[in-house]
């Protein structure tokens, strides 16, 4: 009799305990992954086809340190069914669709140290860039990257409360230079890196970084490394820059700036590491000209 019992049990068991997620679950789904010790460490996937089946699928992989996912699917329904994740690092994004309230659901990654936007609900009106206040929950949260968002200083304000921050990198948004000056909150930041908005087609868009944005970034003092790109500058930003006392690294990309006023900011920083590509002619009128309109 002893034996039927322990074969009843064992059944009883193995039908209530759930199978460890297996990998071809992740590759059927186009997912490319990465294994550290024979566990699923890291997931870059698509997701404009997943239904919300795939997405508890991806949300039961929950050794994941780092997701790289992109698609027009993540919404405020389909974000929460990642929520067991929470072992997540690092999550890079691109198109989501989320409201503003549909970013609270962050907060149950309370190990990021790293989140990127890309993209972020492009020219949807349920989403003003207000909600990132809620990252402000993420005490390990160290760098953010918005990028390529219709949302504009509203947003740039709700960033200003990510006072955990040490590098942000933001361009292509609908920022003003109103905008520019919640940076100045961020009393952790140690690099920056600042580019252009996106032209607003249709109605005025003044421009969002230029000389004068130099007065408003020289007030973050903790700045250590700078990156400045796709704007038109010149030697008067040199003031500001020496204004930054622990400036160590600055990069001058996608620039209309004559060669005469970087080797003048050379000169005039000796301990700072000044990195400049100069831009081309070709894509002063590609880029500054014809696609950001300055």
């Amino acid at each position: 009799m002893r034996l039927p019992y322990l074969l009843l049990l064992l059944s009883f068991i193995t039908s209530h305990v759930s199978a460890a997620p297996d990998a071809a679950a992740l590759t059927s789904l186009g997912a490319k992954i990465t294994e550290t010790g024979g566990v699923i460490t890291q997931v870059q996937v698509k997701c404009d086809a997943f239904t919300e089946a795939d997405f508890r699928t991806l949300g039961s992989f929950t050794t994941l340190k780092k997701l790289s996912i992109s698609g027009k699917t993540i919404t405020d329904t389909t974000l929460p069914l990642l929520s067991g994740l929470t072992e997540l690092e690092e999550i890079s994004t691109d198109g989501v669709q989320l409201t503003d309230e549909g970013y609270k659901s962050f907060t149950a990654f309370t190990k990021l140290r790293s989140l990127a936007f890309f993209h972020p609900a492009f020219r949807s009106e349920k989403f003003t860039g207000s909600g990132l206040a809620y990252l402000k929950a993420l005490p390990n949260l160290e760098r953010l990257t918005f990028a390529g968002s219709t949302a504009g200083d509203t947003a740039m304000e709700a960033i200003g409360q990510l006072t955990q921050l040490r590098e942000f990198r933001t361009w292509h948004t609908a920022q003003t230079q109103a905008g520019n000056a919640h940076l100045v909150k961020l009393t952790n930041l140690r690099g920056l890196r600042i580019g252009q908005r996106l032209p607003n087609w249709g109605k005025d868009s003044p421009v969002s970084f230029d000389d004068s944005t130099m007065a408003t970034l020289a007030q973050i003092k903790t700045l250590e490394s700078l990156e400045l790109t796709e704007a038109r500058l010149t030697a008067a930003i040199i003031p500001h820059l020496q204004a930054l006392p622990k400036l160590a690294k600055l990069k001058i990309q996608t620039v209309d700036i004559p060669a005469a006023d970087v080797e003048k900011i050379k000169a005039a920083l000796p301990n700072v590491k000044v990195d400049h590509e100069p831009i081309s002619e070709a894509d002063v009128q590609a880029t500054l000209v014809k696609k950001l309109r300055l």
